[in-house]
């Protein structure tokens, strides 16, 4: 991206998860809807997000919220940490909108037209990082397969929250480029990648970035701030002025707000029985408006849901 490119809970799913068929005309009572099922759900199916992975970051037209993934980027989670500590963000800039691409933000001066004499300092973070673009497939991890087929990996599903795949033959795993997850731009050696130039996918999900790039999370709330921006008119989409970038406020680890001001928000745990609901009623959907259901779900057509709770006082 220019100059920074951008144990098994099978057992669960399995009776709640119809395997793949063609095809067919729908019958029958209508498919529960999204917030039917939700509605049923018991806390116990939701998570906090850990404050010291989650990133608040503020723009003049809101809040974004975004979910590091330690246990698939370590180094990238705590490399961004210490910038986040370092209020390194603050007055950076969004300065590349693709359509159907991504958002990028980072420091201005590190695109190729810009004045390298004026970058920021990275303070104690690290400047290269190793890629961990996989990691071996780790059985104490959360994995809730998706049978229903994958062009781009032998295996694809969800762990820990977040999209993934894997390959048992390498014995690898990944985080997947879907909608809304943000990742580490670099130069062309995969070391350069320190997340310090952050993108998140705005559009159809371009999954050939996969073990291309790291994926350092994924956004849980604000993405109409991101995805909605003016597209950039200079190549790959970068702003061609600086009038046009869209600054950055703030950038803060929500562990470093006082209680009361941390986002009070949770994610449906993807080896829940209502996820697995979800997903059923997405491959299987039939109601007044669908007739005919597909019988499958792709892994990036899936939104994991995301609700906001009461705030500590």
């Amino acid at each position: 991206m220019r100059p920074r490119r951008p144990v098994a809970v099978i057992g669960l799913i399995a009776g709640l998860i119809a395997m793949p068929v063609p095809a067919v005309a729908g019958t029958g009572e209508p498919t529960p809807t999204r917030a039917e099922l939700l509605g049923k759900s018991t806390a116990a199916e939701w998570r906090t997000p850990d404050p010291d992975n989650l990133l608040v970051m503020q723009l003049a037209t809101g809040r974004v919220l975004i979910e590091l993934a330690p246990d698939f980027t370590p180094l990238h989670a705590a490399n961004i940490r210490t910038l986040a500590r370092q209020h390194y963000f603050d007055g950076l800039a969004i300065v590349r909108v693709q359509d159907n691409f991504v958002t990028q933000w980072g420091d201005p001066a590190s695109d190729d037209h810009g004045d390298k004499s004026k970058l920021r300092s990275l303070g104690k973070a690290r400047s290269t990082l190793p890629p961990e673009y996989t990691r071996p497939i780790d059985p104490e991890l959360e994995w809730t397969a998706l049978p229903d087929g994958d062009v781009y990996a032998p295996e694809v599903g969800f762990s820990e929250g977040f999209p993934a795949a894997r390959d048992p033959a390498s014995g690898q795993e990944w985080l997947t480029h879907c909608y809304g997850m943000v990742g580490v731009g670099r130069n062309n050696g995969p070391e350069t990648g320190n997340g310090s130039e952050l993108y998140v996918v705005i559009g159809q999900a371009p999954r050939r970035l996969d073990r291309n790039l790291a994926i350092a999370g994924r956004v849980l709330e604000g993405m109409p701030l991101l995805s909605g921006l003016p597209r950039g008119e200079g190549p790959m989409g970068f702003y061609d002025k600086p009038a046009e970038r869209t600054p950055i406020e703030s950038v803060r680890l929500a562990s470093e707000l006082p209680p009361t001001q941390r986002p009070a928000v949770q994610v449906l745990r993807t080896n829940s029985a209502t996820f697995a609901a979800l997903l059923d009623a997405q491959r299987h959907r039939h109601d007044a408006f669908y007739k005919i259901s597909s019988g499958k779900v792709g892994l990036c057509s899936v939104d994991i849901p995301v609700r906001e709770t009461k705030p500590a006082r």
